[in-house]
């Protein structure tokens, strides 16, 4: 007979979330057409979530029957602090993006996560960041097009000011 799997620090209070998240959506997907005929627009999106609500609660149903872990702790063994790091990380740069704009939002947050994870020196992370983001702009600004926020670079006078420099249509 197999032993018994302790229930992890966090466990509950994630399924939970998962629950209220399928809920959620289940909810969403019936705003799109409610329940009118199993061909309406909204018949796969609800039974897609309606899945995912039971499953979401019969897993937190078996997880709030199993007996805790004693020997784990949620902050070191299931959520390092590195992790928080770069959870705080990526809400600064969400909540930077619009105003200063996708380069020097992005290059900052590629200058700190490269010398938290590689223990370099700034000269190297800034160095790296400099050298990924111009191939990351010249691949989806120029080649691909896409649209980035532009915040306090002058985006459209540089790449004007290039076409005229090159000639080349960007």
């Amino acid at each position: 007979m197999a032993a018994k799997r302790a229930r992890r620090p966090g466990e509950t209070a994630f399924t939970g979330l998962l629950l209220v998240v399928s809920l959620f959506l289940l909810w969403s997907a019936y705003g799109i057409s409610g329940f009118e005929s199993l061909s309406s627009a909204g018949a796969v999106p609800l039974a897609t979530t309606f899945a995912m609500v039971v499953t979401a609660a019969i897993v937190l149903f078996k997880t709030n029957r199993m007996v805790p872990a004693a020997d784990e702790k949620l902050g070191h063994e299931v959520l390092p602090p590195m992790v928080m790091v770069f959870a705080v990380l990526l809400l600064v740069y969400a909540l930077l993006l619009e105003p200063l704009g996708f380069l020097p939002t992005s290059f900052l947050f590629l200058v700190v996560a490269i010398r938290l994870l590689s223990h370099r020196s700034w000269l190297y992370a800034a160095a790296i960041s400099l050298l990924s983001l111009a191939l990351i702009y010249i691949l989806f600004r120029i080649v691909f097009t896409v649209l980035m926020p532009p915040g306090i670079v002058p985006e459209g006078e540089i790449l004007s000011w290039l076409r005229q420099a090159t000639g080349v249509r960007f």
